[in-house]
């Protein structure tokens, strides 16, 4: 899909290319994956497990984990979605299935709206396992959850 994308340009059948739960689910799998395949590694030469457990966590305070293995993970998870949906428009996840992030108006977020569409995925997430997310994905028109719509992008199919 080229970066004059629109919301009033359509594909077969006059609908618009946006992406579904379905596919972003697997888009984000992979995504998962990839961290797995990262960080499980880096967390058995670090801490000589594979999985973390709680014990494992030296520096808890309370709720909240201080670790600075699981801190330097996290940011990396963050900066891997605004980065790339951002400026390149697509994850490794939504790039292998043909998606692609776009702004309303056309062409590639940025990393302003890359930051606010993965900053209320927090928002997205209430009140668990990503509720609110799913129920805008599936019931808005333009598939968009919280983060899309304040943010003025979409995710379509690509190809």
């Amino acid at each position: 899909m080229p970066d004059s994308f629109t919301p009033s340009s359509h594909t077969v059948a006059n609908r618009p290319p946006y992406a579904g739960l379905g596919i972003r689910f697997l888009a984000l799998l992979v995504d998962f994956l990839l961290f797995c395949a990262l960080f499980f590694p880096v967390t058995r030469l670090v801490k000589g497990v594979w999985l973390m457990s709680a014990t494992h966590h030296h520096w808890q305070s309370g709720l909240f984990v201080t670790d600075p293995l699981c801190l330097g993970f996290l940011a990396v998870m963050a900066g891997y979605f605004v980065v790339l949906e951002g400026l390149t428009g697509a994850t490794l996840g939504k790039w292998l299935m043909g998606l692609r992030v776009v702004r309303v108006g056309g062409g590639t977020p940025g990393f302003l709206k890359g930051l606010v569409r993965n900053i209320l995925r927090v928002v997205d997430g209430l009140p668990t396992l990503n509720i609110l997310g799913v129920i805008l994905i599936v019931t808005s028109p333009e598939r968009a959850r919280c983060g899309d719509l304040v943010a003025g992008t979409r995710v379509i199919h690509e190809r």
